[in-house]
């Protein structure tokens, strides 16, 4: 004869609900209905330890295209580098400037005009010296280079020296920049598009100017010229 089923041994399974089952599974479809059919369907977020790595930061537009404006432009921080470096070594005088001899004569003739002094080779070095104490000497730097440019004759040669003055002595970027007033700085800008020798002819003469009006009668009171017309001798002299 069969057994009834509720009398097969070991086969016993409690017939009441395990505890908080129902509540948890309430719980589950509340949240469900809450959440909508879409987010349900999403997988659980993540904890904390498996959260997604930071995006990587944005690039700074600024970054992808060089111009004379953009201070974070890799070419002009390196420029600026290089520049740095060859403001840290004072430049020596010209050979021609350093071996210049004058006589007493000569030296005295410095006092009678700003002309006669830079006429000089030696009378340009002396000044040029001046100029380095008073932290000036791109005046005279930016002068030599004027008179330089006018005497190059080859057409490839003027645009490389054109566009080395410029950056060196007219650039706002340049620690060697020389003062001159926004006519003259627009009259460069225009002749850029061409150099030509003469490109920075007014600014030569404004530079000039300056270098008479301000420094020149300060040279004629200082030490050094001084030392000059008792010595008799050389600029070169007064150079460490």
């Amino acid at each position: 004869m069969t057994r009834p089923a509720s009398e097969e041994p070991g086969w016993d399974f409690p017939t009441s609900p395990v505890p908080g089952a129902a509540d948890r599974k309430g719980t589950e479809e509340d949240e469900t209905k809450h959440r909508g059919p879409e987010e349900a369907d999403q997988p659980p977020s993540m904890s904390s330890h498996e959260a997604a790595p930071p995006a990587p930061p944005r690039r700074n537009p600024c970054c992808l295209c060089w111009c004379c404006c953009c201070s974070c432009s890799w070419n002009e921080e390196r420029r600026r580098a290089w520049r740095a470096s060859r403001e840290s070594r004072p430049q020596p005088l010209p050979s021609c400037e350093v071996c210049a001899t004058s006589s007493p004569e000569e030296v005295q003739s410095w006092a009678q005009s700003f002309d006669k002094l830079m006429r000089s080779p030696a009378g340009r070095g002396a000044f040029r010296a001046f100029l380095r104490t008073e932290y000036s000497e791109e005046n005279m730097l930016f002068w030599l280079a004027c008179e330089e440019l006018k005497a190059e004759a080859d057409r490839h040669a003027v645009d490389e020296k054109a566009r080395l003055i410029y950056e060196d002595y007219v650039s706002i970027l340049s620690p060697k920049e020389v003062s001159l007033d926004s006519r003259v700085r627009e009259g460069i800008n225009k002749k850029m598009q061409e150099p030509s020798a003469h490109t920075f002819d007014d600014a030569q003469l404004q530079i000039y100017t300056l270098m008479h009006r301000d420094s020149y009668p300060r040279f004629l009171t200082s030490p050094a010229y001084r030392a000059l017309l008792l010595q008799g001798g050389s600029p070169s002299s007064t150079e460490a």
